[in-house]
């Protein structure tokens, strides 16, 4: 959900652009994120929405809205996930933390009962440049109801390598 967008087609999440992400490196330097946490039954989200709405109401107040809304997950077990709302300062009220690194990304479209296959298609993307996976996160692109709107579920993985 991304309520500071108020000037994209849906009032919400705007499109979603592939080729800017699509098999890139991108390198962050102390890159700010508001950190929260989902819970998860079998890696389905049981509250990603409610978190996200909380989190963007206290964003906005705090006028810290980033300029590219990026939302990373990070599927730390089946339980739960830590997610990453890109911010553009520190503000009182959300844990506020610095991501950095060298990242290489690759866009995947489609259901995510998909995601084992585009892990396995990140791995060979990363092994074919040479590299090794640290760590991994998800950058989901859009809501839901923007996904359906735009017919197109957009997923980014990003390596850190």
């Amino acid at each position: 959900m991304n309520t500071q967008n108020e000037t994209s087609e849906t009032g919400c999440c705007p499109r979603f652009n592939p080729g800017a992400w699509n098999e890139k490196e991108v390198t962050w330097t102390e890159k700010l994120f508001a950190k929260d946490k989902v819970r998860s039954f079998l890696h389905i989200p049981l509250n990603f929405g409610q978190v996200m709405v909380k989190n963007m109401e206290k964003i906005q107040k705090a006028g810290a809205s980033a300029r590219e809304t990026i939302v990373l997950s990070d599927e730390k077990s089946m339980w739960g996930s830590d997610i990453y709302i890109a911010v553009e300062k520190d503000f009182i009220g959300a844990e506020v933390v610095k991501i950095s690194g060298t990242f290489l990304t690759k866009v995947f479209e489609g259901p995510y009962k998909d995601t084992g296959k585009w892990m396995r298609d990140m791995n060979s993307f990363v092994t074919s440049k040479g590299k090794t996976a640290k760590k991994t996160y998800f950058f989901y692109t859009t809501c839901p109801k923007c996904a359906k709107v735009y017919g197109k579920n957009y997923v980014v993985i990003l390596a850190e390598v």
